[in-house]
């Protein structure tokens, strides 16, 4: 067994992904999450684990959870667009500060590697796409509370390059692209199609329905399934170049109208896609360049159509016994 490492909000949905990814190459893994939105039942069926409850912010907690850890993958932070715009001062005092907390625990601890999970949502709008991983970052208006994600981001890698690189850590930063699956939670794109195609379907009753979209769809994406994306995490956070930044994702642009029509699809629902007004912060276009990570051995290995089976059933089952179907 090689040296424990610890997650910091290993019941979230990619944080899960990773745990199940570190304890498949064979790493000893210990826990932290407060299960605000991290949930136990993800990590159901991983061997071997420590989980330990605990907030981020809490630096005692940190500290104790470190203890003994060599690697220090931090992903605790509240995600999703909505907690963006409704909840921007906690956005930023958990990312912030438990950015902080988790580099001096890893300090105190002894351990050699911190890796910092970021966000393809520091771009805003990318000058190039596919986006190299030297493209510049970008917060176009502060008065925007949905840069409270992005902004803090900045900051966690900055602290991550300039703070736990300069003190003694191995420090690598991976940015996530559109990671989906089952289980990913519900203030997201899929699982807030599904349970709108539910509804205005009278729960799959009907076979055709029209659905207010944001936007006219022509909007793009790339979406990477959770069981390639932690199989990329691990590899950046392992093999990555201290110092080093990696895309995590897939590099296949697809166009948000696409991606709700292949969702009809796998429901079974033909959809006419009525165009609405954007929320503001929003990008036109999305997708990585995924080379630097290719070169650690990453690929791909899950179709969009297969992932979106997988996912949209999942949500699909949910959403229907939630309403007693």
């Amino acid at each position: 067994m090689s040296a424990r490492h610890l997650v910091t909000g290993g019941a979230g949905f990619i944080g899960a992904g990773l745990v199940r990814a570190l304890v498949g190459a064979g790493h000893a893994v210990r826990v932290l999450d407060d299960f605000s939105r991290g949930r136990s039942h993800r990590l159901e069926g991983i061997d071997g684990i420590e989980t330990l409850t605990g907030d981020v912010r809490d630096a005692a907690a940190l500290r104790a959870a470190a203890e003994g850890c060599a690697v220090i993958w931090h992903l605790a932070w509240i995600n999703g667009t909505r907690y963006f715009y409704e909840r921007p001062d906690a956005v930023l005092d958990v990312g912030i500060r438990g950015t902080l907390n988790a580099i001096d625990a890893a300090l105190d601890a002894g351990a050699t590697r911190f890796v910092f999970a970021s966000t393809s949502e520091v771009y805003n709008r990318p000058d190039r796409v596919p986006t190299p991983e030297d493209e510049r970052l970008l917060i176009p208006d502060v008065t925007n509370p949905r840069f409270s994600y992005g902004g803090g981001k900045i900051a966690g890698e900055l602290l991550t390059l300039h703070m736990a690189a300069r003190r003694g850590l191995e420090a690598v930063i991976f940015r996530p692209h559109n990671i989906y699956g089952p289980d990913m939670g519900f203030a997201h794109v899929i699982p807030e199609i599904v349970e709108r195609i539910i509804d205005l379907s009278d729960g799959l009753r009907r076979d055709a329905i029209t659905l207010p979209i944001q936007g006219d769809g022509r909007e793009t994406r790339a979406f990477c399934h959770i069981d390639d994306a932690a199989e990329g995490i691990r590899l950046a956070g392992e093999q990555g170049k201290s110092g080093a930044i990696y895309h995590v994702g897939r590099n296949e642009e697809t166009a948000i109208a696409d991606l709700i029509r292949r969702i009809g699809d796998c429901l079974g629902i033909a959809l006419t896609l009525e165009p609405g007004p954007l929320q503001p912060g929003g990008t036109p276009r999305r997708c990585p360049d995924i080379a630097r990570l290719a070169a650690l051995g990453y690929a791909s290995k899950v179709d969009l159509d297969t992932g979106l089976a997988d996912a949209v059933g999942w949500y699909r089952d949910h959403f229907m016994a939630s309403r007693g179907a």
